[in-house]
């Protein structure tokens, strides 16, 4: 192992794993600093045991969330040229750190008329790829090392905690819940996968739509979202979700990004309707993105949102059709997405895409 890779190593490790946190009688927290290190690090080091990224090759992906950073931060300790695609709805901030870690990053100004910005972005990283000779892609959707890097908090939650009942988290990839579950049910088949997701998202059967809770959610299908892992699906307003990320912050001290926000309202929920199961919830990124919007006050009243009393639980739902205006959930009962009533129908297989994390 060259000096490169050794000091790769030994900075993301540190930082990768989650810390395990008591959040109710029955629940725990898998805390992430930037859950993203994990996937970003496990698919660079393959890359490199395959000869897929040699000095001279440029990792390029599309991203407008914390992905980005993964791969930005890795690339710099790679010292690897890192060419990103995104989106306006990038934040300044993340930004401005990508630039600071070397990244170049190209911005999509237009949406695509079908997928929007997700699959004007995949296509400008197809036109990247083919104006460069050596290239390598990390496919975050597609890149089965995604969901296979998770394996390691699969193994720390059994050893930390021993049999786990329940895992809660939220979905856009499918990298996360579907690795970490997958894991687990090596040796607990019974446990159960709760994906939380918000409205107007395709990835359960919604109609695509405008989505203002980022971090979740997507308008293309993933290839790694297995839809048969999951027991129950919940999707849930940007309004609910910023809500419960002050409750987090406020009960807890964890100063998490809405993602986790949304995660956590479902979790504590579901934990207390389920005494007798120990559940975890998964909840990826630190809070810091979000100062001037779920964590300041003057934004969230100047967007119509209310901190107000949390919801007394979710409206259950026998299809994904219609979207409501509420926090809703559908008992998906492991099965594939064909086979779920008044899902909106795919017009093909699922399509690689970022979102937006």
């Amino acid at each position: 192992m060259n000096a490169t890779t050794a000091l790769f190593d030994e900075i993301t490790e540190a930082q990768m794993m989650p810390r395990l946190v008591r959040l109710g009688p029955n629940l725990y927290g898998a805390v992430f600093t930037l859950m993203k290190l994990l996937p970003a690090r496990y698919i660079l080091r393959r890359a490199i045991e395959r000869g897929e990224l040699e000095p001279d090759t440029a990792v390029v992906e599309t991203t407008s969330g914390t992905f980005g950073l993964a791969l930005a931060m890795q690339s710099a300790l790679l010292e690897r040229e890192l060419i990103l695609v995104s989106d306006p709805a990038i934040d300044v901030h993340l930004h401005r750190r990508l630039n600071d870690l070397g990244a170049q990053v190209e911005i999509c100004r237009d949406p695509a008329p079908v997928g929007g910005y997700q699959r004007s972005r995949l296509d400008r990283l197809a036109e990247v790829r083919a104006e460069r000779e050596r290239t390598f892609c990390p496919e975050q959707y597609t890149n089965p090392d995604n969901p296979r890097s998770y394996g390691v908090v699969a193994d720390q939650l059994a050893r930390t905690l021993g049999q786990v009942d329940a895992v809660i988290g939220p979905v856009g990839s499918g990298g996360s819940m579907c690795g970490t579950v997958r894991g687990l049910r090596a040796t607990t088949p019974h446990t159960r996968a709760i994906g939380v997701d918000t409205h107007h998202s395709v990835l359960f059967g919604q109609p695509d739509g405008h989505r203002s809770l980022r971090g979740l959610g997507n308008s293309l299908w993933p290839e790694n979202l297995d839809h048969s892992v999951f027991d129950d699906v919940h999707w849930c307003t940007a309004g609910e979700a910023y809500a419960a990320t002050r409750r987090l912050h406020g009960r807890h001290a964890l100063y998490q990004g809405p993602t986790s926000g949304a995660a956590y309202l479902v979790a504590d929920w579901y934990a207390r309707r389920n005494p007798g199961e120990l559940c975890v919830v998964m909840l990826p990124d630190e809070g810091y993105r979000y100062q001037a919007t779920a964590y300041d006050d003057g934004w969230l009243a100047a967007n119509g949102y209310s901190l107000g009393d949390a919801p007394a639980g979710p409206v259950e739902t026998a299809t994904p059709e219609r979207p409501a205006d509420a926090w809703s959930w559908l008992r998906w009962n492991r099965r594939s997405y064909d086979d779920i009533p008044g899902a909106v129908a795919r017009t093909a297989g699922p399509v690689p895409a970022e979102a937006a994390r």
